[in-house]
């Protein structure tokens, strides 16, 4: 018998099958398809220098839009819902003559509310609000809230034209499941608090990282509407927006403590394991959700169904990991071509006086091929594992008596002599991986410059590399065993990992699309503007014609 859950969840997928289908006649926000391709085309270039998760791509597309406009226009609230959606459908990000004409007023009253909040944020009571003592650079403070506000508000557009309900429906199905199945084990770490509340908030994280590779700026709305169930309704003119305002401040720290909780890692890593029978689940239910309880009741069809539903999503796992290691590399190989003609060849040649090409080659080309290498490696999943996936999808759709434990284990607390001990490893192994590579540099006559690009970049790309392969690593439930040989190989690669982390994290900051799109959109979007007016300028004449 299927479990009330597993009910609930059927249902909603229905719901979002239904809002598919066609409306009654309606008005639909139409742009000329030639001008749409140019835009596009335009768009895709971009996509390349700021790569993204693909399906991170429209929000991250919104976003540099958004950023563009309160670039130019400050914080000044103006109607700019129907250019901006105009723009979004133009570009690619939606599909042409789906969505209503009603729905501008419905993005314009979202962005009004955030413009409040910005306006709003430093006053309580007619007074400015009461900052705390670390904060000592209030101006730095304001522009990361609006940084922050403005992600956050990308995602909520997007949802507003294109809401993702089958994709919700999944996140609390999971949620609600591994509530009653994870376990914080007893400890030492436990004895200073982690209380039911923080248990099942850390769980909705982790379950939409695991599920859907989320940005900490989606979990971010979805934990405010989760605190405001009105969130989506709010108006300046209500009350509880002029509070949330006031008190911003407090309620984004409060949000990203939850996101940085020491044991979010431990919650992560078990819903990890356990996602891909719920996102085969997901498939099924998605190819056929009227006739999904039929399905799942029946034990035969239902593994067929998994073993078809399974197969796809690992060879849409392949394409993924292909685009990911593609696009990855392009963005930091185009970023390293333009590095070496501004930078790396003007100082061999006037500052050093010397120029070696083997040293250049060698910096343009190994990352990729690095890349390349750290992608095909990655081993598929053995037939065992589908065994595995549906065994575990029979147990969480039916109702039983019994549920599986998944614990959190908590390592113990370790004392002052063990992690300087442990601290002091690392060291070594930094600099000693770090050193047999500039030592190999140096005998191939690579200047201190090009040294310290080619470490940059190396980092970067083992960064990078090891997230996708962990990605490929996603279908599996049963964990790799490591040889030793991985063991040691893990050793010494980790310093050059954690680097190039910590570099990937400081070029997030940079939003190199960012200023493309201030130096070039404005001119680009006149040109397309004015392209789409010539068009309809054009269709106009030859109507009279006839």
């Amino acid at each position: 018998m299927l479990s009330q859950q597993t009910q609930q969840l059927i249902s909603r997928y229905q719901a979002w099958y239904q809002s598919l289908q066609p409306k009654k006649e309606e008005s639909t926000i139409h742009v000329d398809e030639v001008a749409s391709k140019v835009a596009a085309f335009y768009e895709k270039i971009k996509g390349v220098l700021d790569w993204r998760e693909e399906h991170l791509l429209r929000k991250r597309g919104i976003e540099r839009t958004l950023k563009r406009i309160i670039v130019f226009n400050g914080e000044r609230n103006k109607e700019i819902a129907e250019p901006l959606v105009y723009e979004l459908i133009r570009g690619g990000y939606f599909p042409n003559d789906t969505i209503p004409e009603t729905k501008i007023k419905d993005v314009q009253k979202l962005l009004d509310k955030y413009f409040f909040i910005l306006q709003h944020c430093d006053q309580r009571n007619g007074k400015p609000a009461s900052i705390p003592p670390k904060r000592t650079t209030a101006g730095k403070e304001k522009s990361e809230l609006q940084r922050w506000l403005i992600e956050i508000a990308s995602y909520e557009l997007e949802r507003c034209l294109a809401p993702p309900l089958k994709e919700e429906a999944l996140i609390d199905y999971m949620t609600a499941l591994l509530k009653e199945r994870i376990k914080v084990r007893e400890g030492i770490l436990v004895v200073k608090g982690i209380t039911e509340e923080e248990k099942n908030l850390q769980i909705y994280i982790a379950v939409q990282k695991a599920l859907f590779k989320l940005d900490t700026s989606i979990i971010s709305f979805n934990i405010l509407t989760k605190k405001y169930p009105d969130w989506q309704n709010l108006t300046p003119e209500s009350t509880r927006l002029s509070e949330i305002a006031q008190n911003i401040y407090t309620l984004k720290e409060n949000i990203e403590k939850a996101l940085k909780h020491p044991l979010a890692e431990k919650f992560y890593r078990v819903c990890q394991k356990y996602n891909t029978p719920y996102l085969v689940l997901g498939d099924i239910l998605a190819d056929d959700p009227l006739k999904a309880e039929e399905n799942l009741e029946n034990s035969e069809t239902l593994e067929e169904l998994i073993k078809s539903a399974y197969s796809k999503r690992v060879i849409r796992l392949r394409r993924i990991m292909r685009r990911a290691a593609i696009y990855s590399t392009l963005s930091i190989f185009v970023t390293k071509i333009a590095l070496a003609l501004s930078v790396e060849i003007p100082f061999d040649k006037f500052i050093i006086g010397e120029f070696e090409p083997l040293a250049l080659g060698i910096n343009i080309f190994f990352p990729p091929f690095l890349m390349f290498l750290l992608v095909i490696t990655v081993r598929p999943p053995k037939q065992e594992n589908l065994q595995r996936v549906i065994m575990e999808i029979t147990k969480i759709i039916y109702q039983t008596e019994q549920k599986d434990v998944y614990e959190i284990r908590v390592p113990p607390k370790r004392g002052k002599l063990v992690n300087s001990i442990i601290f002091t490893i690392y060291a070594l192994t930094f600099i000693i991986s770090f050193g047999i590579i500039i030592q190999i540099l140096q005998k191939l006559n690579f200047s201190e410059l090009s040294m310290a690009i080619f470490l940059v970049f190396l980092s970067m790309i083992s960064f990078l590399g090891l997230k996708i392969r962990e990605r490929g690593k996603e279908m599996l439930i049963e964990k790799e065993k490591e040889t030793f040989l991985e063991t040691i190989f893990d050793f010494f690669s980790l310093p050059i990992v954690r680097a190039g982390k910590w570099l990937s994290d400081r070029w997030a900051k940079i939003d190199i699309a960012l200023i493309l799109a201030i130096i070039i959109d404005m001119p680009f979007l006149t040109f397309v503007k004015f392209l789409e007016q010539w068009r309809y300028f054009l269709k106009e004449k030859k109507e009279e014609i006839h």
